[in-house]
């Protein structure tokens, strides 16, 4: 019977998890309150992880302003995350702005858009035949 999942998989959601609550409760800037981490990818020997993150901006604020907060913060981050995981080496986090979600959004608008001008097509094609 094989594992259904490796332990790079269950360390991953486990960091997930830690660091969503880290930055939900432990970091104190009003400019990473709305990060959301959609994803976790650790290296085979656990000593690197890509935390995949996702930012509602608030006013003029960027994507890569909250990111570099992030990438300033995350020797202290990964302080915070040792004391809450027992893992021999405690993996440097290397914070990535995820951008599947914007993708997904504009993939969606422009099937939806597909999709109207199709329905908007028909109805003209329906209208042309009755005269």
């Amino acid at each position: 019977m094989s594992k259904e999942f490796s332990r790079t998989q269950r360390v991953s959601q486990q960091l997930q998890k830690e660091l969503a609550f880290i930055l939900q409760r432990e970091i104190r800037e009003s400019r990473l309150a709305m990060t959301t981490i959609s994803d976790v990818e650790v290296s085979r020997d656990m000593g690197y992880a890509k935390v995949f993150v996702t930012f509602l901006t608030i006013g003029d604020q960027t994507n890569e302003e909250s990111l570099q907060i992030l990438r300033d913060k995350a020797p202290y981050i990964r302080s915070l995350l040792g004391k809450r995981i027992r893992l021999r080496v405690t993996p440097e986090l290397n914070f990535i702005f995820d951008e599947s979600l914007t993708e997904g959004m504009r993939i969606s608008n422009l099937v939806s858009k597909v999709v109207k001008d199709d329905n908007d097509r028909h109805v003209d094609d329906e209208s042309g035949e009755d005269a």
